[in-house]
């Protein structure tokens, strides 16, 4: 009988969102974890993202309080505020660095890792992960203008999966979007204290 695969998710959420984005959907994170537990044993699934830092309300803070509470290992770091040559003020929040880490940390207890990222710095970590014996597969698409993979990444994963594909899949529904919004409107009309957010 073979054993279970050993998967695990490492989700560059602002590469992902702008993915996403550029084909016009939205992710149903819900959705996007119980299509991979379907596939194996889910051993973590990791969405990184760097949040500006003094800034009261962040509209990506629903989304990260829910992926934490529900089944993913969410993981921030504040973004760091620069001027660049031009004298324009720049944010920069790469996560880069700490994916590859836990990555790597990782990769002895996996059989497969699926990068959702389209970043061609990933070609030498999807390498060494190779070189342990672990299968990656990369998640982005060539279907933008222009491709939001890098050609290197591509070539280096041993799976390449246009998000597209998996859009049925993963992707929410824009009807129940409006029903969930609506719903949550009207909850929040009857009883102000009920406010939760969803992912």
């Amino acid at each position: 009988m073979q054993s279970v695969e050993r998967i695990a998710l490492f989700i560059d959420g602002a590469n992902l969102y702008a993915t996403a984005k550029a084909l016009g959907f939205d992710i149903d994170y819900k959705r996007l974890l119980k299509e991979y537990q379907g596939r194996g044993n889910l051993v973590r699934a990791f969405y990184y993202t760097a949040l500006i830092e003094d800034q009261e309300y962040s509209s990506i803070r629903p989304l990260i309080d829910w992926l934490d509470y529900n089944g993913y290992r969410v993981v921030t770091k504040p973004t760091k505020e620069f001027i660049d040559s031009t004298g324009r003020r720049k944010v920069k929040g790469n996560m880069d660095i700490e994916l590859a880490i836990d990555a790597l940390e990782l990769a002895p207890h996996l059989d497969h890792m699926v990068i959702f990222s389209g970043d061609g710095d990933f070609r030498s970590l999807v390498e060494a992960v190779q070189r342990r014996g672990v299968r990656v597969t990369v998640v982005s698409t060539i279907t933008s203008q222009p491709p939001m993979v890098a050609d290197e990444l591509r070539r280096q994963c041993d799976e390449f999966v246009d998000i597209i594909t998996l859009m049925p899949k993963i992707g929410r529904d824009p009807q129940e979007r409006a029903e969930r919004i609506q719903r949550s409107y009207e909850r929040r009309a009857t009883n102000p204290e009920s406010d939760e957010a969803e992912g």
